[in-house]
């Protein structure tokens, strides 16, 4: 896939930008956040909510607690090393811990995919 500028997309598709990376794909560009950020919880909060200090981030992760997508959210802030506001209920300072305890991780979206479904396995057998 050929790589094209950057897209400008905020956490919840709404509100102030931030970039996100976007392919070529059949004559079109494609986002690669579009994809679950509709179906996000935080789609219609504002988005300074979620880039807030300690007690605002608090109110922030709440939100992502019951999300379809969380798992989504923190893989694409995980693999992008995305710096800043809350994503798929870590914090920065979470997120930051995490990727220097594994620092090899080639894709958290497979690391967390895989470990939401063998946790449904194991909550269904």
């Amino acid at each position: 896939m050929e790589r094209l500028p950057v897209v400008c997309r905020s956490h919840s598709g709404i509100g102030s930008c931030f970039p996100w990376p976007s392919l070529k794909g059949e004559g079109k560009t494609l986002t690669l956040m579009s994809r679950w950020s509709e179906d996000a919880a935080c789609g219609s909060s504002d988005p300074e909510e979620l880039f807030a200090d300690a007690e605002g981030q608090k109110r922030a992760k709440a939100v992502c607690l019951g999300c379809a997508v969380q798992t989504e959210c923190l893989a694409e802030a995980l693999d992008n090393r995305i710096e800043f506001g809350v994503w798929g209920g870590m914090t920065e300072r979470e997120r930051r811990a995490l990727l220097r305890r594994m620092p090899d991780v080639p894709s958290w979206r497979t690391v967390l995919e895989t470990a939401r479904r063998d946790d449904e396995h194991q909550r269904a057998g």
